[in-house]
């Protein structure tokens, strides 16, 4: 009778006197473990140890020293107010801090292989480039070589055209030579034959004219 008094009498004064918390989180301190009760107070059964650096959601405070909470797994108890703080331990600081140092060194690795890469990369596109620039330049020569070879027909294409106009011409002239020539020969021959012709005839009139001439003397005489 006397504990159920006491047990009315401890809920009437937590209701009046608790303050409801906000569903903020605080951690068991640096201690070995403390116990998760089912009430406030020695008295009440262990539910469970909670070790260092346990997370826990806070439902609710009292002034009788005992804070309500619930774990990560869903249970929930009481346990003593003064063996929690609102952050974690400096285990849990310095293993996050560790954590983030590894991960920062993990990034600087990679960020070094990256860099290496791309320097690498960067060397690699630099004697490409230098190659190409090479291979643009003997292109550019073998280009003009070309150039002045492909010229070269369309030089002598031009100058055998010239040949064959100048062959035309030189048969026209040589087909007037002929022409000529035989005009001079056809003349050459007229006069031959007319100068022939005379000799003929003088020689016919001479042939007539000295008889006659002689037979004049004769008579005279």
């Amino acid at each position: 009778m006397k504990h159920s008094l006491f047990f009315i009498t401890f809920i009437f004064s937590s209701l009046l006197f608790s303050l409801s918390a906000a569903a903020d989180t605080q951690y068991v301190s640096d201690k070995l473990r403390i116990t998760l009760r089912t009430g406030q107070g020695t008295e009440f059964q262990i539910i469970r140890a909670l070790e260092s650096g346990t997370k826990l959601e806070v439902l609710e405070q009292s002034e009788t020293g005992y804070t309500r909470v619930r774990t990560e797994d869903g249970t929930e108890g009481w346990v003593r107010s003064q063996y929690l703080i609102p952050e974690p331990i400096a285990q849990q600081k310095l293993e996050k801090t560790a954590a983030q140092l590894e991960k920062y060194k993990a990034e600087v690795a990679k960020l070094k292989a990256e860099r290496a890469q791309l320097r690498k990369k960067t060397k690699e596109l630099s004697q490409t480039r230098n190659m190409l620039s090479e291979k643009s330049s003997s292109l550019e020569s073998e280009l003009a070589r070309l150039s002045k070879v492909a010229a070269k027909p369309i030089l002598l294409d031009k100058e055998n055209r010239n040949l064959q106009q100048e062959n035309v011409k030189l048969e026209k002239d040589l087909q007037m030579l002929h022409q000529e020539n035989q005009i001079l020969k056809d003349q050459d021959n007229r006069e031959w034959f007319i100068a022939g012709a005379a000799v003929l005839l003088g020689g016919i009139f001479l042939g007539l004219l000295i008889p006659k001439i002689r037979f004049g003397k004769k008579s005279t005489w």
